[in-house]
């Protein structure tokens, strides 16, 4: 079975592309600041840069971050973060110091594109971006487990975003999304990406993936004919979040979780996983594609 699995695997992983997610990660936003006074611009530029950042990033922080009157700021800006209190264009997002937290949520829910960007850059938008990732591609594995077991189902493998072909297996494709999660995390984690950068982790990536299909056969297997897909999308969805978890925590502190908090988060993730595969199947079966889209990991 790894034999037939290995080419169609290397077919997937042609789609991804490390450099499209270095590119996304290394723009540099421009963001105005306004402020009443010292005070308030200290206030936002403490929340999001590091106290302890290198002289490398404050330099970069110090070239997306313009306060009114800077005159090196550019024309246009990708975000405007206005003081709470003050008045400002509807376009703009306020900074509470009363909840901090509520200007990351805010603006990436309305400027996921810059999403990468932030969270390598800026230490508050980080963790949230990351969870985030983890969280939309556990969901997406656990669709391509389901749209692989179900026929007729190809078209809504439309929602991923990459391309796909009918020929390559689901155990491919997913692992094929882990290690674009990978690249993703990498990315938002201030670390290197690519195939050469995060062997380590990709080689981790590919010989669990045998494992994580070993068991959703033995599961399967012991299930009514039809009724197998359950925990097929379950097991996908919860060997991607520890996948995701462990590289986010080495990305983070510098190493991963041992075997036993492996098995937890596991065992967590696979309870979500069920809930979340017995709605995409009744998606798909009903035709509903819009409830894809919303439906939370």
């Amino acid at each position: 079975m790894p034999a037939r699995v290995f080419p169609q695997l290397r077919k997937a992983v042609s789609d991804l592309n490390p450099n499209q997610v270095r590119s996304a990660a290394e723009r540099y936003p421009a963001i105005r600041v306004v402020a009443a006074g010292e005070a308030g611009y200290r206030a936002i530029e403490t929340f999001l840069t590091a106290p302890r950042a290198s002289e490398e990033r404050r330099l970069e922080q110090s070239l997306v971050l313009h306060r009114i009157g800077d005159p090196a700021a550019p024309t246009d800006f990708d975000l405007e973060i206005y003081e709470t209190g003050l008045a400002k264009p509807d376009q703009a997002f306020a900074f509470d110091p009363q909840h901090p937290d509520r200007l990351v949520e805010e603006v990436l829910a309305r400027r996921e594109e810059l999403g990468l960007a932030l969270a390598r850059m800026f230490p508050p938008f980080r963790r949230r971006v990351t969870t985030q990732v983890i969280a939309t591609i556990s969901k997406e594995n656990a669709l391509i487990a389901i749209a692989s077991a179900l026929p007729n189902i190809a078209p809504g493998l439309h929602l991923l975003p990459w391309a796909v072909t009918e020929m390559t297996s689901d155990t491919a494709l997913v692992t094929a999304n882990q290690i674009r999660m990978l690249f993703l995390l990498a990315a938002a984690s201030d670390r290197e990406i690519g195939y050469r950068a995060q062997r380590g982790e990709i080689a981790s990536v590919i010989a669990a993936a045998f494992g994580w299909r070993a068991l959703a056969r033995q599961l399967a297997g012991k299930i009514p004919l039809g009724a197998g897909l359950i925990p097929k999308a379950a097991i996908a969805y919860a060997g991607t979040w520890v996948v995701g978890s462990s590289a986010e925590r080495y990305y983070r502190i510098g190493f991963g979780y041992t075997r036993q908090e492996r098995r937890e988060l596991f065992r967590e993730a696979y309870e979500r996983g069920r809930a979340l595969a017995r709605h995409l199947a009744e998606a798909i079966r009903t035709g509903r594609g819009r409830a894809l889209e919303g439906a939370k990991p």
